[in-house]
Parts: structure tokens; C-alpha cells; sequence
């Protein structure tokens, strides 16, 4: 887990964007059971609330807010029966858990305010390592695991290193995943030079237009109006310091996960036309990174969509990307 997991506290009343408006909770069946069995006013409140829909159980909102937000920023749930029952998904988010089965990966998602603020400004620092009470058996290809835990450092410090432009620092992350794709499909491991990668990222770089980016992000699921008013009226400017702490994030978070289905392309390009999309819808640095994690990670099919895009997008080939790169490295 990163070393800021554990600092992680919730804003409640006073945060600038609460998670209890503009989705649907999931509620886990103990506590939906839970909550529909409990007697008077919130009770009632509760079972009015809840609805079931493909095998699950949501919490409907009302006018965009969960039904049990209270006008003061609080939950009516916690702060009349305690912080035990509320459902797992309030109880456990932002907080994030990656199982692999003999070990667990924490993290916290960017799109809490308070979380983003904590990815955001916390200095690099290596994952904090506490031991699992009961771990189970490995739930994945070793030597795969092996290749990404070790390619995830490379890659890391491709990202931290401070004297190359930031735009330079991610075309070396797209080759590198390239390579490390290769390795990973059964091809001979090579090693990595930065000053060869980036030659030959001149070489193949091909102009393309930025503006690509904010038009395929309107066309997926658009959750807030704010998300969308931003997409139409981008204000791009120069990459924010914290763009590094941004990749670092993302590489964190997805790196390991292509051991399920060794795609790991993908995920790295997910990374690279995040950073660029932040940095083109510009604005507030933290808020647009925060909005993005809202509207895209937080979103099943926005991810999918975004994931397909990176084979498929006619301006999000690995040419088109390095001249967007270099372009404003």
C-alpha cells in the first residue's frame, strides 16, 4: 500500500465534491437485509430507497443524491446508527483492495477529493509492506507476476525521473510498456535504454490534433455537467508538476492487473491518454484529475470503452501519441 493509505480521512460535510450524489450504491445483501428490516422513520426511509435490478441491490437517488445525505454534508445511516452499518461500499471507499491471493495490493481511488489531494502531493515514496494474516494460494501465473512487479519499477522510475520533460518521461512509459508487452507474450526480455527509446520515439512521432481527446471522452458516459461543460471548453496549458504523481497513480493501480489477461498495452496507453486528457481540459489540476477518476475509472463501461479505444482510435496509435507527446514535452 502506498504510504499516505493509512493517513486517508473522510472530509465528510465539508467535502467539495461527496460521493453519496451522483451514483447509484451498490448495497451488499447483509446489509440490504439489514436495512429493510429495520423499524420506524429510517427504516421506512430505507426500504422507499432501495430497488433491485439485475441481481443487485442500489440505493436510488433523489434529485442526483442519495436519500439518506443530510442537508449538513452527513449521513443520516451513520450518524443515527454508527459507522457499522453502513453498507461495504460506503464503509470501505475510497479505499481500494487488488486481491492476487497470497498477497493483497491497497490503494485509494483519485476520485475522492481528499484522496486525490493525498495522491496528488505525496512525494514518491516505495509501498509500505504489511504481512497478510492468512494468505491464500497464488491466484495468478508466476512468472508473469514476476515480469510485471519488476517491469512496475522500471516504470515508475521512467516517471520520477525529474530532468526530462514530462511529455519525454511519458513517451519513454508507452515504449517501455510496448516492451514489456513483447516480454510478456513469450518474446526474450531486452533491456531498456531511455536515450535509444527516445530516438526512436522521434523517429515514428506523427502530428495529430489534441483536440481528439475531449471530443472521444463526449461520446462515452457523461455523469456530471461540470465533466462535460469542461470537455467542450478545454483550456489546455503547460504539463502541471503533478502529472508525474498522476502516472505514478495509474501505474500503480493497473500495472499488476494485466496478469488476468496479459494485456498489458492497454492499460499503459489508459495511462498516457488520461495524462493528456488532464492536461488538455486544463483548469484546476487536482479537480480535473479528480473528475476524470469520477467519470471514467469509476465507471465499468467508460473503462472498457477506453481500453478498446487505445487498439482501435485512428488518433491513438502509438505515432499519433508520441507527436502529442513530444509536441509538449
Amino acid at each position: 500500500m502506498p504510504e499516505y493509505f493509512h493517513r486517508f480521512q473522510c472530509l465528510a460535510g465539508a467535502c467539495p465534491d461527496s460521493c453519496c450524489q451522483g451514483w447509484e450504491v451498490q448495497v451488499d445483501a447483509d446489509s440490504a437485509a439489514r436495512y429493510r428490516a429495520l423499524p420506524g422513520a429510517l427504516g421506512d426511509c430505507l426500504r422507499a430507497a432501495l430497488r433491485d435490478a439485475d441481481g443487485e441491490t442500489l440505493m436510488t437517488l433523489a434529485e442526483g443524491r442519495c436519500p439518506m445525505w443530510r442537508r449538513d454534508g452527513l449521513c443520516r445511516i451513520q450518524a443515527e446508527l454508527g459507522e457499522g452499518v453502513l453498507c461495504r461500499t460506503c464503509r470501505e471507499f475510497p479505499r481500494l483492495t487488488h486481491d492476487y491471493g497470497d498477497f493483497m495490493e491497497q490503494g485509494l481511488e483519485l476520485s475522492c477529493p481528499e484522496a486525490a489531494r493525498l495522491i496528488l502531493t505525496t512525494a514518491p515514496a516505495p509501498l509500505l509492506v504489511e504481512d497478510r494474516p492468512e494468505p491464500g494460494e497464488a491466484l495468478y501465473d508466476r512468472e508473469a507476476m514476476a515480469l510485471l512487479k519488476a517491469s512496475r519499477e522500471q516504470a515508475l522510475a521512467l516517471l520520477s525521473e525529474e530532468r526530462r520533460p514530462m511529455g519525454q518521461r511519458l513517451a519513454l512509459l508507452l515504449l517501455f510498456g510496448c516492451q514489456t508487452q513483447t516480454a510478456l507474450d513469450g518474446g526474450e526480455p531486452a533491456p531498456f535504454s531511455p536515450e535509444d527509446a527516445l530516438e526512436t520515439a522521434k523517429a515514428l512521432a506523427k502530428p495529430c490534433s489534441s483536440q481528439a481527446l475531449p471530443d472521444f471522452f463526449l461520446g462515452l458516459e457523461l455523469l456530471t455537467p461540470e465533466w462535460a461543460r469542461r470537455l467542450r471548453s478545454p483550456d489546455p496549458g503547460p504539463w502541471d508538476g503533478r502529472t508525474a504523481a498522476l502516472a505514478r497513480y495509474f501505474v500503480q493501480r493497473y500495472w499488476l492487473q494485466a496478469v488476468s489477461d496479459y494485456d498489458l498495452y492497454s492499460r499503459v496507453k489508459f495511462t498516457v491518454l488520461a495524462c493528456l486528457l488532464i492536461r488538455e481540459v486544463g483548469g484546476d489540476f487536482l479537480r480535473t484529475a479528480q473528475l476524470f477518476s469520477k467519470e471514467i475509472e469509476n465507471d465499468v463501461d467508460n473503462v472498457d470503452a477506453l481500453l478498446d479505444a487505445a487498439y482501435t482510435h485512428p488518433a491513438f496509435t502509438d505515432d499519433k501519441l508520441l507527436g502529442m507527446l513530444l509536441e509538449t514535452s
